[in-house]
């Protein structure tokens, strides 16, 4: 199982975005004061996978939140899961579809994981 770690900085980001040219990632944006988002959240933390996973507090850290968004094209959400491979999204969903089922069905139709 992966170890779970929080972004906090840009620099992280773009090492992420790095990192999903060699290996598929899981990225979470998570609302701290959002009750959809902590139960997202404990679905996320609860999946047994191998692949790197890291979250990101929205509110927390926002200009990174905001460069996600940007590199990624995709309009923000939170709570928001992302799997990201070569540098770009190949799936995404938000609020309450976000559970374990999802995003390990995700991972299997996605990935080559």
């Amino acid at each position: 199982m992966t170890h779970l770690q929080e972004v906090t900085t840009e620099q992280q980001w773009k090492h992420i975005l790095e990192e999903s040219k060699q290996k598929p990632v899981l990225m979470f944006k998570h609302s701290t004061t959002c009750p959809i988002s902590a139960a997202a959240y404990d679905e996320f933390t609860s999946l047994q996978t191998d692949l790197p996973k890291y979250f990101l507090k929205v509110r927390e850290s926002r200009p990174v939140s905001n460069m996600i968004e940007a590199d990624l094209g995709i309009t923000h959400q939170s709570p928001q899961i992302f799997i990201v491979q070569s540098g770009k999204s190949v799936w995404t969903t938000s609020h309450r579809n976000i559970t374990e089922a999802a995003i390990e069905k995700a991972i299997s139709e996605s990935t080559n994981e």
